[in-house]
């Protein structure tokens, strides 16, 4: 299968600097030592298009998940526990 925005090969979360959430998710992904990709939308502006198009929404972070699931802005636990079930 192919790699794309809706089935990374591995997890990806579009976020930005200046959101809270965002700052909150990736620090939990930091502290998990998840190997992910981090999409910054302040420096890739086209890609908040991509996380509109996964999600449906203009919230964010957006996390995309190599399973083709997605959070849009998850709490620590709904992250923590879709991170445990996917073992990352």
């Amino acid at each position: 299968m192919t790699a794309t925005a809706a089935n990374p090969d591995r997890i990806t979360m579009y976020g930005a600097a200046w959101c809270g959430d965002c700052r909150r998710s990736k620090a939990l992904l930091d502290r998990r030592g998840v190997d992910y990709e981090y999409v910054d939308l302040e420096v890739q502006v086209e890609a908040a298009e991509t996380a509109k198009s996964i999600s449906g929404r203009t919230n964010i972070p957006v996390v995309v998940f190599p399973d083709g699931t997605h959070f849009t802005e998850p709490t620590d636990a709904e992250l923590g526990a879709k991170l445990d079930a996917v073992g990352a």
